[in-house]
């Protein structure tokens, strides 16, 4: 049996899915591979309270790596785009979704 913390594995944090966040009320996960789109939403529906509107998933492939001589390949993760519904939050970075910076915080 697999519990929610063996789907969702991690949020990923780039520029892009920070933009997708305060833009678009969209949250990107890495989650097990074996993972289907409705175990997700459940998933992440019980984990952190919130209502899920749509969820996209795409497997992003390895890249090859290079030590010295000798190569290697990093492993391939899915990651999971969810779409959260407009009246909840997913505070799991302490910033409120959609919600523009306050004057006075940049630098």
């Amino acid at each position: 049996m697999t519990t929610v913390f063996d789907i969702i594995r991690r949020p990923i944090l780039t520029e892009k899915s920070t933009q997708l966040r305060e833009k678009s009320r969209k949250v990107v996960l890495e989650v097990d591979t074996r993972a289907t789109k409705p175990q997700i939403k459940v998933a992440t529906e019980k984990l952190f309270n919130v209502k899920v509107e749509s969820v996209t998933t795409s497997v992003v492939r390895g890249k090859m790596k290079r030590v010295g001589k000798s190569f290697g390949r990093q492993s391939n993760f899915k990651k999971a785009v969810l779409t959260i519904a407009a009246g909840t939050d997913l505070d799991v970075f302490g910033v409120q979704m959609g919600a523009p910076a306050a004057e006075g915080e940049n630098g």
